[in-house]
């Protein structure tokens, strides 16, 4: 795959987000997705990662999500993942230096007919960093047509700034409606890559087939945490790509 970094970064920019086709062949992702599923099914995961607002969106009908942190713990394939060129290549390009640093991974799957939709929010309440400088990766392991419950964007939206989000119904932006964000459909290999000030969300998977996929949240390791949080997920600091410039590890 021939990878135009420049022209990534400079949609990563403007809009907030880019989307990178085919980075892992439909081969890669398939075994990728094999190995996901096969730790899904040793590992114990427990908590709502949708705070609880699953149930609002889908119209208060009951939905699933099965969910792991850290799977790289779990899987050496993920473990080689992390630190694979093409991904961290890119993830250099649109923060704009050479050094990447991991924050934490979760693995989801959103099983048929009712897989857990997402509110619309920005990951930067969960862990706020000094520059903003925080971006993530939502790795495809099987395709994700809208009926899926494909991620959505509210492209340009991290021009914003952080937004004050509310706890009551579900953790989510109260003004921000779910038809405002746009769906980004992908396919297995495709990669999500958006700033942490980003408004996203995800539908409810209406389909016969569960929809996988891995998320990746680094950072810049000069950027500083605003305050403590995510200090459990293992390999917090652990370098991707290119150096820590501060001499520490984590905060």
């Amino acid at each position: 795959m021939t990878t135009d970094h420049a022209a990534l970064a400079a949609h990563y920019v403007e809009h907030g987000y880019v989307l990178v086709k085919g980075l892992l062949s439909t081969a890669e992702a398939a075994e990728y997705r094999r190995s996901a599923h096969e730790v899904l099914a040793l590992a114990a995961s427990g908590g709502d990662p949708t705070w609880d607002s699953a149930a609002g969106l889908a119209g208060g009908a009951p939905t699933r999500l099965r969910h792991l942190h850290d799977v790289q713990f779990h899987s050496a394939a993920f473990s080689r993942l992390l630190v694979d060129e093409r991904f961290t290549s890119v993830a250099a390009a649109v923060l704009g230096g050479p050094d990447v640093q991991l924050h934490h991974t979760k693995l989801f799957v959103k099983p048929p007919e009712n897989g857990s939709p997402f509110p619309p929010h920005q990951d930067h309440p969960f862990f706020p960093h000094t520059s903003h400088r925080v971006g993530a990766a939502i790795f495809h392991l099987d395709d994700a047509p809208v009926e899926r419950g494909c991620v959505r964007i509210v492209p340009g939206s991290h021009r914003s700034g952080p937004l004050e989000h509310v706890e009551e119904g579900g953790y989510h932006l109260p003004d921000v409606p779910f038809d405002a964000a746009v769906p980004l459909p992908a396919e297995a290999g495709d990669v999500l890559f958006f700033s942490y000030l980003t408004i996203h969300s995800s539908g409810v998977n209406t389909s016969q087939e569960d929809r996988t996929t891995w998320l990746v949240q680094f950072r810049d390791p000069a950027d500083r945490p605003a305050v403590r949080a995510h200090d459990d997920s293992l390999g917090q600091g652990m370098m991707l790509a290119g150096i820590d410039p501060t001499g520490r590890r984590t905060v």
